[in-house]
């Protein structure tokens, strides 16, 4: 789909008046030389593995706190809430010298390490509140028939999660998907950048902004996010909604 700028400023038109498909042609071309393949690329690069390790680590912690009684259990689950009132305004300077010191600066890692190590409270304080409906007999049930704590969260509880982690999956892949700030302050180069700072250059490469190509690559950056939403949306909705058993 093309359209002049006079479709886009100078009219209140939902549909532009010329429709063909130039713009996804020539935007797919990229900026400095690297193409929206190159871009998606590093997004999924970037996104899967965040998404993976992130649902790893808050399904351990999850099960601790839910399951198990501990020292401090109390003060620790405290300092987790309070870790998601934290704004990231006030930590991004530490992180930022801390990731610096370790040379992770321009690289995925600052992404990786925070998700393997759960420092996203929302996601734990999420599945926990979903274990919590899930009956201890169950645990006792399997702990009866020789499983161990392990083997009792693979086979018994994970297949009752599998909605609260589609929904906690779905919700982290989307916010690392469209996380421009991040992206912006750790990654330099730009045969790193992900979609969301790709279509962000699209505007400073050019004297001139063509705002056919902007876009329909923006479009183009929804798109992925749509699909897996609506394909999604059946354990989306009931991750949400459940109580955690089914019956």
């Amino acid at each position: 789909m093309r359209f002049r700028d006079a479709d886009l400023f100078g009219t209140v038109k939902l549909l532009p008046s010329t429709w063909h498909f130039e713009n996804y042609i020539e935007g797919w071309k990229g900026s400095a030389g690297i193409t929206y393949t190159k871009f998606f690329l590093n997004t999924f690069l970037l996104v899967v593995p965040t998404t993976l390790l992130t649902l790893f680590s808050s399904t351990l912690v999850a099960y601790g706190f839910a399951r198990f009684n501990f020292p401090y259990k109390k003060l620790l689950f405290t300092l987790l809430i309070a870790m998601m009132m934290l704004p990231n305004t006030v930590v991004i300077i530490p992180r930022y010298i801390l990731y610096n010191k370790f040379h992770w600066v321009d690289s995925y890692m600052p992404f990786y390490a925070p998700a393997l190590l759960c420092c996203n409270s929302f996601f734990p304080y999420m599945l926990i509140q979903f274990l919590r409906s899930i009956p201890k007999d169950l645990d006792e049930s399997a702990y009866i028939d020789g499983c161990s704590t392990w083997k009792c969260l693979t086979k018994i509880i994970l297949p009752l999660m599998k909605p609260a982690l589609f929904s906690a999956g779905l919700f982290q892949f989307l916010w690392t998907y469209n996380d421009y700030f991040n992206s912006l302050i750790f990654i330099n180069s730009v045969k790193k950048y992900p979609i969301s700072l790709a279509v962000r250059l699209s505007l400073d490469s050019e004297s001139i902004v063509n705002w056919g190509k902007v876009m329909a690559m923006a479009f183009v950056a929804v798109l992925p996010l749509m699909v897996l939403f609506f394909c999604c949306q059946k354990y989306f909705i009931e991750g949400i909604a459940t109580s955690g058993m089914k019956n």
